[in-house]
C-alpha cells in the first residue's frame, strides 16, 4: 500500500510541475487574469485592487489592503467564526477534575 501511495504522490507532484510551467510569470501585467472584464468591459475586482491598493491605502502589502481595507468586515466576520470554533473546541476537549 505504501507503494501505491508513493506513486500517487509522484503522479500528484508531476500534474502540479506541468500546470506550474504553463502559469505567467509572477506579477505579470499582460497575464490573463490582470486583463480580465465584466459583461459591459469594466475591469473586475481583481484588476481594481491590483492597479489601485498603493494608492487607496498607501501601504505596501496588497494582500493586508485586502483583508484590512477592501474586505475588512468580511474577515471580521471569518475571524469570529474562527474564534468561536475554537473556543468550542476548547470546551469540548477540556479536562474535568471530579
Amino acid at each position: 500500500m505504501k507503494v501505491f501511495y508513493g506513486m500517487l504522490l509522484v503522479a500528484l507532484a508531476a500534474v502540479l510541475a506541468v500546470a506550474m510551467a504553463g502559469l505567467p510569470p509572477r506579477g505579470e501585467p499582460k497575464a490573463p487574469s490582470h486583463l480580465a472584464a465584466n459583461a459591459v468591459g469594466a475591469p473586475v475586482a481583481g484588476t481594481y485592487y491590483i492597479q489601485n491598493a498603493y494608492r487607496d491605502a498607501r501601504t505596501p502589502n496588497m494582500v493586508t489592503v485586502i483583508l484590512a481595507d477592501y474586505r475588512g468586515f468580511d474577515t471580521l466576520g471569518e475571524t469570529l467564526v474562527v474564534f468561536t470554533g475554537a473556543i468550542a473546541v476548547l470546551f469540548i476537549l477540556r479536562r474535568r477534575t471530579p
